[in-house]
Order: C-alpha cells, then structure tokens, then sequence
C-alpha cells in the first residue's frame, strides 16, 4: 500500500511537470505570434499569465518536498523527485524568456522596424519542440532521446547569429532604430537561451537513468572556448 501511494503521488507529480511544460510551450509561441503580429494587448496577456507559470512551479516543488519529508524515497524515486526541483526551475526560467519577450513587445507598440520574424519565428518552433520532446524522455526516462536532443540547438545558434547580422545591418543603415533593434536582439537572445535549457533539462533525465550529473556540451560551446 504504501508503494502503491508514493508511485500515485509521484505519478501526479510528473503530470502536473508535464502541464507546467505544455503552459511554458504555448507562452513562447504565444509570445512570438504576438511579435509576428504586434499585438501590444497580446503581449500584456503573456505577461500576465506568467504568474500562473510561478505559481504552478511552486506548487509542484512543495508537492515534491512534502512528499521527501513524509515518505522518504531513497534510490530512483529521490533521483527522479530531485531531478523534478531542476526541471521546475529551468520551465519557470523558460516562461520568465516569454514574459521578456511580451515585456519587449509591449514597449516597443507599433513602431516600424525591419524585425526578422521569419528567423525568430523558427527560433521559437525549434526550441518548442526541443522543450516538447525533451520533457517526453523526462518522464519516460528515455536516456538516449535525450543525448540526442541537444545537438539540435546548432540550428537555434546558427538562426540566432542571422538575427543578429540581420539587426546589425539594420543598425547601420538606420543609427535611429539602435535602441529598438537592441531589443530585437533581446527576443532572439531569449529563446537562443530557452534552447541552452532544455540541455539542462536533458541533463536531468541521464542522472535519473544513471545516477550521474553530467554536462552536456554542444559544439558551439565548445568553439567559443
């Protein structure tokens, strides 16, 4: 009975990380139509919403911590409930990169600017589905999807060095729009960073199969050493 109870609990813990993660998706893409639209009243709503992320992050890590102190799971059960702490942090850290980019869009209104959407659009999808499938192998503890999901944050670098030539050159050509286009830079910037977490978030499913932290370097990272 008392397995049965820690395997419910824990069961309920990894849906409630995995409708944290569904919330913290849909707020990216959310974020980034908004920009695609500039819609300020968008925006303000991704702002918003970003306390019910907070909130649900903290709910799940008091679950977590009760369920410690009560049931005291040892082996497997504690890695997987510790691993749950990190990847609550890193999903709400994610949400804070949406809450950024609503925060950018609503100060920047309706002013034109030459935003290289298509590329920042794509940055967004290739993160969403990385977070997807990232918390997919957490849950299923799937060692080995998550090895691979990082390496597909190259394609997220390589976007975000276009957006940033792309910026500079705007810049240039126009010095009036430099505080502006810095806040473009910022958005890509954003979800440049929601990329390098869901390494993190890969991280934590290889110490759940084996018991071991490692560092999952990309070889990006590694040629700016």
């Amino acid at each position: 009975m008392v397995r049965e109870t820690l395997n419910r609990q824990i069961h309920h813990i990894l849906d409630e990380t995995l409708l944290l993660g569904s919330m913290v998706e849909q707020a990216i893409l959310n974020a980034v139509n908004a920009l695609k639209l500039r819609d300020v009243s968008a925006a303000k709503d991704i702002y918003d919403e970003d306390q019910a992320i907070n909130d649900k992050r903290y709910a799940i890590e008091n679950a977590v911590l009760i369920l410690i102190s009560t049931q005291q799971p040892v082996a497997h059960d504690l890695r997987v409930l510790t691993a749950v702490l990190e990847v609550t942090t890193e999903l709400e850290r994610i949400g804070d990169y949406a809450k950024g980019i609503a925060k950018v869009i609503i100060k920047l209104g309706s002013e034109s600017l030459p935003i290289p959407i298509r590329e920042i659009t794509r940055m967004a999808e290739v993160g969403v589905s990385m977070l997807h499938r990232a918390l997919g192998a957490f849950i299923t503890e799937n060692a080995q999807q998550a090895a691979e999901i990082p390496s597909e944050d190259d394609e997220v670098d390589e976007l975000y060095n276009q957006v940033y030539r792309s910026m500079v050159n705007a810049m240039i050509s126009d010095p009036s729009i430099i505080d502006s286009a810095n806040l473009i830079l910022w958005i890509a910037h954003n979800l440049e960073r929601t990329a390098d977490r869901v390494t993190n978030l890969c991280e934590r499913t290889l110490f759940i199969a084996t018991g071991e932290l490692m560092e999952m370097d990309t070889s990006d990272d590694e040629s700016m050493d």
